[in-house]
């Protein structure tokens, strides 16, 4: 049996019910309107049953107004209010500062039960902001999560990157050695391949290599111009959460989450190609067979049946080429180095500076507008590199080098990097 409430008068708040501010009233009224029932609006916000009622009956937020004595700091509300965000909350700074400028001294304990909806007001600032429903194919939340895994004898750095669709909340987990650009943009290709279709709208954090500048009070983003070439060639909308307010991604937030407790906490992988199956059966074995704690169901049962038709067809679409170019000096062991790795280069560039274009899983070096070296780009660390051709002409080599590759550039034949090696033997005082 339902508690019933007593009939208040309007404006006067029951026993036991707490005030809450026009955005969680606002709140209310929508979830109900998406047919959740009033008890499971109050679990969401975190509030009594009946203060759901009561605003729900009254179509609305209704301030409260109180009986009894007048209040000592009548008519200092928007001051105080003000003082209160500008120190954070600290209730104290603001009760000195009301002795000093407003002659008013008051306890501590005043101070506090004057500001108390202020605080619960920062509090719902800085706590995740209510999931609201998105219709089937709207929206893809993404995000990384940064996690210590044992693979191997190694215990490395993983970025996980973690995307949800809005509506089904089936997962897509991918494991990332940085959070460049280019991972954001391979993860959320990945996350479209998986899910078989395209999302209207992805929502992404504010990082540093997709959003230039988040004005917070105005709310005006401006994405990165690599960002805005991606989202056209796929055909989504990028939209950045509040910033400050990761959590705005709700979701996602709790997906990473999951995944760490739950993919990955306590687990040991022999490789790296081991942690990445892993992650794709638990996947596929675990988070779409779960029942959902939000929408009672499995995500992969919700998906097929709502989710998967609404989603644009990926049929045609090619990927986005990822590119990058790079400026790196030949060190004296004839390598360069790259994302932890070290790629050799014809002996002969030692101390010279080498363009790197990295493309999709080839990494090309040039020097003087000469490709001088091509080769496939590794996604592990400390892994060496070498095409055993670099290394022709270098006493104890047998390999030779072929004829396109001795001339690095029109000018470099009488230069000194093509002087025999007998000269730089003399010069060191013995053999290479």
């Amino acid at each position: 049996m339902e508690e019933t409430v007593q009939p208040a008068s309007r404006g006067e708040l029951p026993r036991r019910e707490v005030m809450q501010t026009p955005e969680e009233v606002a709140a209310m009224l929508r979830l109900k309107a998406l047919g959740w029932g009033v008890r499971r609006i109050a679990g969401e916000l975190g509030c009594s049953h009946m203060t759901v009622r009561r605003y729900l009956a009254e179509g609305g937020w209704v301030a409260y107004r109180g009986r009894g004595r007048p209040r000592t700091l009548s008519g200092l509300e928007e001051w105080v209010a003000e003082r209160f965000r500008r120190h954070a909350g600290n209730a104290d700074v603001v009760r000195q500062e009301i002795e000093r400028e407003k002659g008013i001294r008051l306890t501590l304990r005043t101070v506090e039960r004057e500001v108390r909806h202020l605080r619960r007001e920062l509090e719902a600032e800085a706590r995740a902001t209510i999931r609201f429903e998105t219709p089937p194919g709207k929206q893809l939340q993404i995000d990384f999560g940064e996690r210590r895994v044992a693979i191997g004898d190694e215990n490395v750095k993983v970025y996980l990157f973690v995307a949800t669709l809005g509506y089904s909340r089936r997962l897509y987990v991918r494991a990332f050695r940085n959070e460049r650009q280019e991972s954001w943009f391979s993860g959320i290709e990945g996350a479209f391949h998986h899910f078989g279709g395209i999302t209207e709208e992805v929502l992404l954090d504010n990082d540093r290599g997709l959003v230039v500048r988040h004005d917070r009070a105005t709310r005006e983003v401006e994405f990165n111009a690599r960002l805005h070439a991606f989202a056209k060639h796929w055909g989504f909308r990028p939209h950045a959460c509040a910033p400050y307010r990761a959590r705005t991604k709700g979701k996602d937030e709790r997906g990473v989450g999951y995944v760490k407790k739950n993919a990955i906490a306590g687990r040991r992988f022999e490789s790296w190609s081991a942690l990445e199956a892993h992650l794709d059966g638990w996947a596929r074995d675990v988070a779409d067979q779960r029942v959902h704690g939000t929408t009672g169901e499995v995500p992969i049962e919700r998906f097929r049946r709502a989710e998967a038709r609404a989603l644009r067809p990926i049929a045609g679409v090619p990927p986005f080429a990822i590119a990058r170019e790079l400026v790196r000096k030949v060190q004296a062991d004839c390598v360069i180095g790259v994302d932890g790795n070290a790629y050799s280069v014809p002996w002969r560039l030692i101390g010279e500076s080498v363009r790197v274009m990295i493309a999709g899983d080839q990494l090309r070096v040039s020097h003087g507008g000469r490709e001088v070296a091509v080769h496939q780009r590794r996604t592990g660390r400390f892994q060496r590199v070498v095409d055993p051709l670099h290394f022709d002409g270098v006493v104890g080599s047998r390999a030779r080098m072929p004829a396109q590759i001795a001339p690095v550039s029109d000018t470099a034949a009488p230069s000194e990097l093509l002087r025999p090696l007998l000269e730089y033997e003399r010069l060191v005082g013995g053999r290479w």
